[in-house]
């Protein structure tokens, strides 16, 4: 009985050891070797040389010079520690109500945009940080921030088109803005609203 248990303590040891110490210490020195700044969480830089975010987690942009992202349910809004979606279905009272609000405040900042109001732009995503817009989502706030910069409509279309994202490995997803790369962008074109 004795052999046995100081088999079976050993098993665990080694067990531990290996998956809880060396395995987990091997990827992060092989990630930290191979893709350092996406292991690091992709922060993102102004030129100043301050992070300003992260490529991988939407956040709030108010002022009308810069995108704006898919509205989001985590926490109190854009919050990483809180990532959710709002759960909430298709027959939703709430849902709906939310919606039409949305729509609202978008057609009253964008005037001049459209008037049917992209649906990306009205609904979460399901993690509610998501940091990508479709590029017909960008391009329909473009006469906002345009106007909101004092350019040219069609300057501030080659800054969107030149930061369209193509498809992952040719085949998977669908084209699409990084929105704080977008406002980055803007920001050393045409300086800061």
């Amino acid at each position: 009985m004795a052999s046995v248990f100081m088999i079976s303590v050993r098993t665990t040891v080694v067990t531990l050891l290996v998956t809880g110490v060396l395995y987990p210490l091997a990827l992060t020195g092989l990630s930290q070797l191979l893709f350092s700044s996406r292991a690091n969480g992709s922060l993102v830089t102004d030129e100043r040389g301050e992070v300003v975010g992260s490529e991988l987690i939407g956040q709030a942009f108010a002022k009308p010079g810069y995108f704006q992202p898919r509205p989001s349910a985590a926490g109190a809004g854009y919050d990483a520690a809180a990532s959710s979606g709002s759960n909430l279905g298709p027959t939703s009272a709430a849902l709906r109500k939310r919606v039409e609000a949305e729509v609202v405040r978008l057609q009253q900042e964008n005037p001049a945009a459209p008037a049917l109001v992209p649906v990306e732009l009205v609904t979460t995503s399901a993690s509610g940080l998501d940091p990508h817009l479709s590029p017909e989502a960008a391009l329909w706030q473009l006469p906002r921030v345009a106007a909101a910069r004092g350019v040219e409509p069609e300057r501030v279309r080659a800054v969107v088109e030149s930061q369209v994202e193509g498809r992952d490995l040719l085949v998977l997803g669908e084209p699409r803005v990084n929105v704080l790369m977008l406002n980055l962008a803007l920001d050393r074109q045409f300086g800061r609203p």
